[in-house]
């Protein structure tokens, strides 16, 4: 028997009896097909379990597949609902995933200001994309007053602790930014990025 099949009958268990993590568990095993086919149907019913006992980290998932459309219906205002439930309780994700939401006026208005207020919280705690959809959204002055050495300063934190496709766009932001700033700018942005890394992202 595999760790994954062992897993998830311990998680199977916890879930029968009602523990929120044993059902969110299960649900990720079903959502990422471990120990068990891959299953949205199922990872949606057990994270609907545990997002209803308060589980922000279920929320955020079953926000993702209703978001999506994978396992249930797509359905942006209940993903916007469940974002908003663990987004109040701080979680990061799905403090992006809102201020995405918003940014695309997916179940709700079109908002650009609302989307950089939520990303801008998920980037305070460390989202990598956040910091890059940040740094974009000032590139551009959608929803934040245009400006570039805040703009390559998130970029430019984003690649720094970040890895694939995510830190290849957030290099490739940055050079892009770079080329029309002056070296004055770059060298503010750049020790901008440092003191706000050594601040742990707050107050940046």
């Amino acid at each position: 028997m595999t760790d994954d099949v062992q897993a998830t009958k311990w998680f199977d268990k916890a879930a029968a009896q009602g523990d929120a993590d044993g059902q969110f568990l299960l649900g990720l095993q079903y959502s990422l097909g471990h120990g068990v086919p891959q299953d949205y149907v199922q990872a949606a019913k057990w994270f609907e379990k545990a997002a209803a006992q308060g589980d922000a980290t279920a929320q955020v998932r079953l926000g993702e597949l209703y978001d999506f459309g994978l396992g249930v219906p797509q359905d942006y205002a209940t993903a916007r609902q469940l974002y908003e439930k663990a987004a109040a309780q701080g979680n990061a994700e799905a403090q992006f995933h809102l201020g995405t939401l918003y940014f695309t006026g997916g179940g709700v208005p079109q908002d650009e200001v609302q989307a950089a207020k939520w990303i801008e919280k998920a980037a305070a705690q460390g989202n990598a994309e956040a910091q890059w959809a940040l740094g974009n959204q000032y590139a551009r002055g959608m929803g934040v007053p245009q400006d570039d050495v805040r703009a390559y300063m998130w970029v430019n934190i984003a690649a720094a602790h970040s890895t694939g496709n995510l830190q290849k766009s957030a290099a490739n932001n940055r050079d892009t930014f770079a080329q029309r700033m002056t070296p004055v700018q770059i060298a503010e942005s750049k020790r901008l990025s440092q003191q706000c890394q050594a601040q742990q992202f707050k107050g940046c």
